[in-house]
């Protein structure tokens, strides 16, 4: 079951890395070379406008502005980038088309979007197959290679990896297992319809909706729950008509910054290792501030009337058999089988390393 990301977006990531970020490069025009001509300082060869999810003034919002002063020191030129926060340029679903028909070149996408270029990085979003950021760190690190190689084979080159915390259940009504929101109106991402699918036959009652109505469908009635991380049920206002969330880690929402391999080409040899080396340390730096912005947002959204609902270790497994139940389905239709088989072994063996049990996972 993929999993909704930011409001128009957010997602994604989310993401982010906190949500959708959107990369255009274009070659500098003639009023560079003018600029030049009259003694001007020279402007960057390629100029990269980059739409984000993240607020404006947020710290989010932050990195990626002193990640772009230092894409402007690249050798060659430097790389001159444009930030447009917000969301502006669409969701997820948007960012990847308009990069598939050449519109913009590159995005900052959660898993959600990442899927819809190859559905192998859904793979590390599986419901209740990971238990911390350990496993999920542990894991991802050692599918990157498999993962990169056959994005790039759909003709995109990821710059960094990052993630927007744990995908947790809210609603509007106070509830426990999985048969008590088996009876509520859940929101889905409009136009995933492999999870549609498998919500309905988990016995879930789906609404897909782009993610900027969920507000006004918790106003109308038309959902009563939905599945997001905490950072990002504050940041929309989401959580003050779903009051109640779950203590419960349902799939960690990760994400990754990806640009078109026609357009990474384009950028000068020279630059290209200061450019990844800056994404990678930006990438590093919103994991943690994101990871701990969350814990963050539970305090400030219980400081403003959310009522955590325990989970006793009851419940949990309630839920654990639920996810679990539907790993036949998504093995093989929403992940590669041998990527969703790698990256149970990669969990166990972390499991293991700890002393702790495995399972989890087909047969398991």
């Amino acid at each position: 079951m993929r999993t909704p990301a930011l409001p128009r977006p957010l997602a994604n990531l989310a993401l982010p890395a906190i949500a959708a970020v959107s990369v255009c490069l274009a070659a500098a025009g003639p009023a560079a070379a003018a600029g030049m001509a009259a003694g001007g300082p020279a402007a960057p060869a390629v100029v990269i406008k980059m739409g984000t999810g993240a607020p404006e003034g947020s710290s989010w919002h932050q990195i990626f502005k002193e990640m772009g002063e230092k894409w402007k020191q690249a050798p060659g030129g430097g790389v001159t980038l444009r930030i447009y926060p917000g969301g502006v340029l669409g969701d997820e679903p948007d960012l990847v088309r308009k990069m598939r028909v050449g519109q913009i070149q590159a995005a900052a996408l959660t898993s959600v979007g990442l899927s819809d270029i190859d559905e192998s990085v859904a793979a590390l979003s599986v419901p209740m197959l990971y238990r911390s950021y350990e496993e999920l760190d542990h894991v991802r690190e050692r599918l990157r290679p498999l993962l990169e190689r056959r994005l790039e084979e759909k003709e995109f080159v990821v710059l960094n990896w990052g993630d927007a915390g744990w995908v947790m259940f809210f609603a509007k009504e106070p509830f426990r297992t999985p048969d008590d929101v088996r009876r509520m109106k859940l929101f889905v991402w409009a136009g995933d319809n492999d999870a549609v699918e498998l919500w309905k036959a988990s016995g879930f009652h789906p609404i897909p909706l782009a993610a900027t109505d969920i507000l006004p469908g918790l106003q109308s009635g038309l959902i009563n729950a939905f599945d997001t991380t905490p950072l990002l049920a504050l940041a929309s206002q989401w959580f003050g008509l779903a009051p109640h969330l779950l203590d419960l880690k349902w799939a960690p929402l990760v994400g990754a910054t990806v640009v078109t391999r026609k357009a990474w080409e384009k950028v000068p040899a020279p630059a290209r290792p200061v450019l990844l080396k800056a994404a990678a340390e930006a990438g590093e730096r919103l994991k943690g501030e994101i990871r701990s912005a969350n814990e963050q947002a539970i305090e400030a959204m219980k400081k403003r009337g959310l009522r955590i609902i325990p989970v006793t270790p009851e419940i949990e497994a309630a839920w654990r058999r639920a996810a679990e139940g539907a790993y036949p389905k998504i093995r093989g239709p929403i992940v590669p089988a041998r990527v969703f088989d790698e990256a149970l072994r990669l969990r166990d063996e972390h499991r293991s390393a700890a002393g702790k049990p495995a399972g989890g996972g087909p047969g398991g």
